[in-house]
């Protein structure tokens, strides 16, 4: 048995609850401090980070008696983070000191930040994290902690997306809830996209519920599709990227002319993802972001949703290379009058979807925002 501090998002009890598998009700808990100790926010990410700090008491729980069972699940879910348990001593608020063991950060793997506050976490981070730690912990036994540590960024850009996506409603009267019927949920693969599988039955148009089928569905998170229009030149921007997935269908081309277009990163509205995917990837800076559309990519196959936008833009001097290197991008630029870009929508010399969507959407805006 083992007595574990938790200074963080852990002492969230539904997290902690998600990740030992079981219900809080039967832990051992004790509020309680480390000293000489703060907790500070880590840079750029959604969880905090314990520092030693001379002076100061880092506030927690104090969980006791937790078994073996308990500890490798946490060794999984914190492992992802690059935390390791260290010995401590912390002290209870009947003045007991208690010996305990820590997460800490992985030397100079984080940044501290800002003072953390457990109140101002829930309320931003709370709901995303909870549905991570539940993608998270359902891989537990199945693969190393090293290898879902390669994709907590993906798993939390999908549960930012999977908290959009409940607020998605266009008045259909039908209820999931009694016209769904899920018999099996499983997550079949985990990478920088997850493949669910599920076996289900929905009620059909007659009224009677249809029989169980089998279906999978990439998931993926929310996304942002932006072409830079530049009014006054009449013309647009486009960028070029080579597309593993295109190549391996055998398209003899897979090198493709697409708008500007990223994943919507936790906490980012698309406006928000919309300004900083133009700027990476084509450099420049949209001075207004008109709205062509919001919609599933591939609704048979793909969770991806994609709002769709035209970026006015001065393109008197863009950047001619884009991308970050460290998502293995390699992104080309070019601009072209906008006759010409109608023209090869129109002889079909585009393959990407969204492309011609937000084209389309130009040719019959074009002239009010030109105006």
């Amino acid at each position: 048995m083992a007595d574990l501090f938790f200074y963080g998002t852990l002492r969230h009890l539904p997290l902690l609850e998600r990740v030992l598998g079981r219900s809080g009700d039967a832990l051992a808990v004790r509020p309680a401090r480390l000293r000489d100790h703060a907790v500070r926010c880590a840079e750029g990410q959604p969880f905090p980070m314990i520092v030693p700090e001379p002076g100061q008491a880092a506030e927690g729980l104090l969980v006791q008696g937790l078994g073996a069972s308990d500890l490798d699940r946490l060794a999984f879910y914190e492992g992802g983070f690059e935390f390791d348990l260290r010995d401590c001593e912390v002290q209870c608020d009947d003045g007991a000191r208690v010996p305990a063991q820590v997460f800490f950060p992985a030397a100079a793997r984080w940044t501290p930040g800002a003072p953390w506050l457990l109140d101002q976490w829930v309320a931003r981070w709370g709901p995303m994290t909870l549905l991570a730690a539940d993608e998270v912990m359902s891989w537990y036994g199945r693969i190393e902690p090293a290898d879902i540590a390669k994709s907590f960024p993906a798993i939390r850009t999908r549960a930012w997306a999977r908290l959009a996506a409940r607020e998605r409603r266009t008045g259909d009267p039908r209820d999931v809830r009694k016209d769904v019927i899920a018999h099996r949920h499983h997550r079949a693969y985990v990478n920088y996209f997850g493949v669910d599988e599920i076996d289900l039955q929905y009620r059909r148009h007659d009224g009677t519920m249809g029989p169980v089928l089998n279906r999978s569905a990439l998931m993926q998170g929310g996304a942002v599709v932006v072409l830079p229009y530049d009014p006054v030149r009449d013309c647009v921007l486009l960028v070029e990227q080579f597309r593993p997935p295109v190549y391996l269908i055998d398209d003899p081309e897979p090198w493709v002319w697409e708008p500007v277009a990223g994943m919507i990163d936790p906490g980012e509205t698309p406006e928000q993802t919309a300004l900083r995917e133009t700027m990476e990837e084509a450099g420049v800076s949209p001075y207004r972001l008109e709205n062509a559309g919001e919609a599933y990519s591939s609704t048979g196959s793909s969770t991806e949703f994609v709002h769709l936008y035209v970026g006015l833009c001065d393109l008197t001097d863009p950047a001619v290379n884009g991308g970050l290197t460290a998502e293995g991008e390699d992104i080309r630029s070019r601009i072209l009058p906008c006759d010409a870009f109608i023209g090869q929508v129109d002889r079909h010399g585009f393959k990407d979807m969204p492309l011609l969507v937000v084209a389309h959407w130009l040719a019959r805006h074009r002239d009010r925002l030109r105006g």
